[in-house]
């Protein structure tokens, strides 16, 4: 162990040369380990009593619930100030010009943009209630809803990305991502904050779910694992662009199945089977399915 003074004057030296150090002496980048704090606390604001042991009942939960609203309160300002301060330090430029931190400085504006958090929760409840719903009609293997709240790794992907989905809206950067990845990582479902997806959306079963950024996906759709909502092209210069496909009302994506590109738009109704791949538009109700290695068509009842 006495001979690794080389080793760390190269290592060293690399901090110098190629950088990649989180801004030593300047404000850091958000914390990971924070934010995935910040979602357990936003779980039991969300669903309390169903993410902690402690009891609740009429007579202590406002005291709690205010005690944890101001505790999140403040772990998420500073962490939306370090994602606004990086912004602002690496001159990254927003999509719509919010968020300048101006002559107040960047703590300033994240204590707005988690106060309209905390107003905009009672409304992201009512959606989670209604995605919640749907899974517990769409899944005939469910038993409760309480069931859905505490084990479906479906539902718990849609709720992250309810939560990103606000902070992206906003243009904070990095911190939506990290919410994504996170969930990605422990339920291998992969939703970009920036897609767009309306009421009552359930994903069942889910592993290996990918919906892309500028994927647009209407109400009352279900998916089933290893759906891919994807890009014709991967190329940079793309950014910026519609890539992703739109997904209309009353839709079911049955496992395996591939919709790409920017212009395909799935239509209302539509069933789409499992391990399709599709490059173009479907008229509504419409079942596609695969059969000896081709696509076919059919028409729905509307």
């Amino acid at each position: 162990m006495y001979g690794l003074s080389k080793s760390i004057e190269a290592l060293i030296a690399s901090y110098g040369s190629h950088g990649l150090v989180n801004h030593a002496g300047d404000v850091n980048l958000p914390s990971r380990k924070s934010i995935e704090a910040i979602l357990h606390g936003l779980g039991e604001l969300i669903f309390p009593g169903f993410r902690e042991d402690e009891s609740l009942d009429h007579t202590n939960l406002y005291s709690i619930t205010a005690e944890r609203v101001y505790h999140i309160a403040r772990s998420l300002i500073r962490e939306v100030e370090k994602s606004l301060a990086f912004s602002l330090r690496n001159h990254i430029a927003s999509r719509s010009g919010k968020n300048a931190c101006g002559s107040e400085g960047c703590h300033a504006a994240a204590e707005l943009i988690v106060n309209d958090f905390f107003d905009e929760l009672p409304r992201l409840r009512e959606m989670l209630d209604l995605d919640m719903k749907a899974a517990f009609k769409g899944d005939p293997a469910a038993k409760s809803l309480e069931e859905v709240i505490v084990s479906y790794p479906g539902f718990e992907a849609v709720m992250v990305y309810r939560l990103a989905h606000f902070f992206w809206d906003r243009e904070v950067p990095l911190i939506p991502r990290i919410m994504s990845e996170l969930i990605h990582g422990s339920a291998g479902i992969d939703i970009h904050p920036g897609a767009r997806i309306g009421e009552s959306f359930f994903i069942d079963h889910g592993t290996g779910v990918v919906i892309g950024e500028t994927t647009v996906i209407g109400n009352n759709v279900k998916v089933y694992q290893g759906v891919t909502l994807g890009a014709l092209s991967v190329k940079k210069e793309e950014a910026g662009r519609k890539r992703h496909p739109t997904i209309e009302d009353d839709v079911t994506i049955y496992s395996g199945a591939t919709i790409l590109g920017g212009q395909t738009v799935i239509g209302r109704g539509c069933t789409i089977g499992g391990n399709v791949w599709l490059t173009e538009s479907v008229s509504p109700y419409t079942m596609v399915y695969t059969k000896t290695d081709q696509s076919v068509k059919t028409g729905l009842e509307g």
